[in-house]
């Protein structure tokens, strides 16, 4: 049965003009002298200096004084080895030194891609055959750094891809770190680092039940100390740190447009990016539904996948995902539990693709194979493009597979409902390859996507371009799942 793939005219690029003012900190005695000089001028220096960087940027950020209030805060405690009173000083003065520590950053300035596409919470006030969809993409501005960006959309009756304006402004979420753990637990967790026992023990046992962050950094230090000629295991220890950096949660001011909440890398597992964002509207046995989104961090050396959740998109909690199954790229949740067990699939050495079954939702061991490479253009590798999505005949999983010259296609499988771990059937050839127009980019012949939707009987995919920009292609469902069964395994 020969399918037919329509491309939609709506594509999204990167908008150099969507900027956020972050906090700029270029070394300690750079501040002090910053400082220093902001004190020493005269009140009509400081007016003359503040007033144009206020009229220029009060434009271009929600609340720009809060911002430099908030950048000045945080480099208060330099105020004290100085000898000068962070209260006492006059507010514009404040506000003058937060704007040297404040930099304008640009999210999505080098590509915008890799969507996931989900269904909105809001579904109210709609014509019959239109969906409120929410797209995530994976952003990427300078040093190749990435975030992960939303936009509105609407999905019309003939399928069409409507999006939203995004705002005019970009916030940063509050950021609320655990300030207590819970020793028993948290080692229960840290046993994926797998640090030898008698020092894993050695680390036990210089804390208390429940420790704060800085109580735990201590011992690692000490113990760092001990151990410095064994280089390999100080790296370790600084794991065990990195573990507990790796849990924290956002929360975005409810005056914010969707489009204005931007999650930035903020641990230091994920300094240099987090990426592909995978998000599931999860259905839990008692009716009620939270959003989880699997993603990857990176440090620059080493990736750490995480686990991202939300029932409002206002309030995110982040924590890592544990255990034998949680290596490497690529993992995504099934939007329910099946017989009693949350079931995930991934690619865990970088070739196949796994899938696997847990009591609970952030510890994955014990992964199976459930993909091999077996057509030329997944010769390469094989793996998932987002989460599996439920329908009457069976788990409909959108894979990618990478061939020769490393060109990325977008194909198509079907899982039993009842055991996922069958096959029932595999695309031959691709559902997408790229065209001429589609394979220039800052990878080339790329195209990915990180989760996609039914509607109006069609498969909607949202996919990225050559890790450039991203466009929509829809396909009929009944005739895709037809040509997968007929394909067979």
């Amino acid at each position: 049965m020969q399918l037919s793939i329509e491309r939609k005219s709506t594509k999204i690029y990167p908008d150099l003009k969507r900027v956020v003012a972050r906090f700029f900190f270029n070394g300690e005695a750079r501040a002090k002298s910053i400082i220093q000089k902001v004190n020493d001028m005269t009140d009509a220096e400081v007016n003359l200096t503040i007033m144009p960087i206020l009229r220029e940027f009060s434009r271009r950020h929600r609340n720009i004084t809060r911002i430099f209030e908030k950048h000045a805060e945080k480099i208060s405690h330099l105020f004290v080895p100085l000898q000068i009173s962070y209260e006492d000083m006059a507010y514009r003065k404040k506000l003058l030194i937060g704007s040297y520590f404040t930099n304008e950053y640009s999210i999505e300035s080098a590509a915008f891609f890799n969507p996931s596409l989900i269904e909105d919470i809001d579904q109210s006030g709609l014509e019959e055959g239109e969906k409120r969809v929410i797209i995530s993409f994976r952003a990427v501005g300078e040093g190749h750094v990435s975030s992960i960006a939303f936009r509105n959309g609407l999905i019309n009756k003939n399928n069409e891809i409507e999006l939203e304006s995004p705002g005019n402004y970009i916030d940063e979420a509050e950021v609320i770190r655990n300030s207590i753990y819970i020793k028993q637990n948290f080692f229960q967790n840290a046993v994926s680092i797998k640090l030898p026992d008698s020092i894993m023990q050695e680390v036990q046992n210089c804390l208390p039940d429940r420790f704060e962050y800085q109580q735990l950094k201590r011992a690692i230090r000490d113990m760092q100390q001990r151990y410095q000629v064994d280089h390999l295991l100080k790296k370790e220890l600084e794991r065990v740190l990195w573990l507990a950096d790796s849990y924290y949660e956002l929360n975005f001011s409810l005056d914010t447009d969707l489009s204005d909440r931007i999650i930035f890398p903020y641990s230091d597992a994920e300094s240099r990016g987090i990426e592909d964002a995978r998000f599931v509207k999860y259905m839990s046995d008692d009716g009620s539904v939270t959003y989880y989104a699997t993603y990857t961090a990176y440090d620059g050396i080493t990736i750490q996948p995480k686990l991202l959740q939300t029932k409002d998109f206002y309030y995110f909690k982040i924590m890592p995902l544990y255990g034998e199954g949680a290596q490497n790229k690529n993992l995504a949740l099934f939007p329910r539990k099946i017989n009693g067990k949350y079931v995930m699939i991934s690619r865990i050495d970088g070739i196949n693709g796994y899938i696997m079954y847990s009591d609970k939702i952030n510890i994955w061991e014990n992964p199976q194979i459930l993909q091999t490479p077996k057509y030329p253009w997944e010769f390469v590798q094989v793996g998932n493009c987002g989460s599996p999505i439920e329908t009457p005949e069976g788990w409909l999983v959108i894979t990618h597979g990478v061939g020769p010259m490393r060109t990325y296609c977008i194909g198509a499988s079907l899982l039993d409902l009842n055991d996922p771990r069958i096959e029932i059937g595999r695309l031959r050839e691709p559902l997408l390859m790229p065209t001429k127009d589609e394979r220039e980019g800052y990878v080339p012949n790329v195209l990915y996507s990180c989760g996609s939707l039914i509607h109006n009987g069609e498969l909607v995919i949202p996919y990225g371009l050559s890790d450039y920009a991203s466009g929509f292609a829809t396909v009929n469902l009944e005739k895709l799942l037809a040509t997968i069964k007929s394909d067979g395994v």
